[in-house]
């Protein structure tokens, strides 16, 4: 992705005036609109053209993290705002990234690097050549993954194992099941459990509890039952 197109939303214009600046400092952001009011941001969020909000917190009329809620999954997020304690919170929705006010250009430009890298990413993944493959961040580098050689993936905190056939250890990525779930190909795999993802062609048995994905037993729980149970429906031999 070579231009990210964001917008502003503050009920401070001070802090609007220098988020504006930043944001027309970065070469590869574009600004879209600026908005005192989340309310009056909607109509732009809606239009689905958006890539990322640099979005306050403690706001006259909403509260950020509640109104993030709300916001595409697609559209990601970087918190602003002068009050520590919301840190933990804004991980929790999917944020990309938490900046204390004040904070200046370069801590601003470090942000936008991360959602640079998160957008490139997700190209890539979309892009899945004929072996199937999906790029993660791991530590610092992007990984290489061969979906056809995932065991399952399994969600930890803020964190997902992806335990590959063979690798004796797993290789650990900063991502959320519900982003994760969405870049995967929906014929391949399948959310059974807040905390499990598996490939749909290592399932060797189930009950109602519990699915046999080769040689490891996932729960399977009663969120994800019915879909699971759909899923199995379909291809029954009758």
């Amino acid at each position: 992705m070579k231009i990210i197109k964001c917008i502003i939303i503050d009920d401070e214009p001070l802090a609007i005036q220098l988020l504006e600046n930043y944001v027309n400092r970065t070469p590869f952001l574009e600004l879209m609109g600026k908005f005192d009011n989340p309310n009056e941001a909607r109509k732009i969020l809606l239009q689905g053209e958006i890539n990322l909000v640099f979005l306050d917190i403690q706001m006259p009329d909403i509260n950020g993290i509640d109104f993030s809620v709300n916001i595409n999954p697609e559209t990601r997020i970087i918190f602003t705002t002068a009050f520590s304690e919301y840190a933990v919170s804004a991980y929790k929705v999917n944020a990309l990234d938490y900046l204390l006010k004040p904070f200046n250009y370069d801590e601003f430009y470090k942000s936008c690097i991360k959602a640079k890298e998160w957008f490139e990413l997700v190209r890539k993944s979309d892009q899945l050549d004929s072996d199937n493959m999906l790029f993660v961040k791991s530590g610092y580098n992007n990984v290489q993954i061969k979906l056809s050689e995932v065991h399952y993936f399994q969600g930890f905190k803020d964190y997902i194992k992806i335990y590959i056939k063979g690798n004796r250890s797993p290789i650990l990525t900063l991502m959320t099941m519900k982003s994760m779930i969405e870049l995967l190909p929906e014929d391949k795999f399948i959310r059974v459990h807040r905390s499990y993802i598996i490939p749909v062609n290592r399932i060797k048995s189930a009950d109602k509890t519990s699915i046999m994905v080769e040689d490891v037993k996932v729960p399977l729980s009663d969120s994800y039952k019915d879909a699971f149970n759909d899923f199995v429906a379909t291809r029954f031999i009758k």
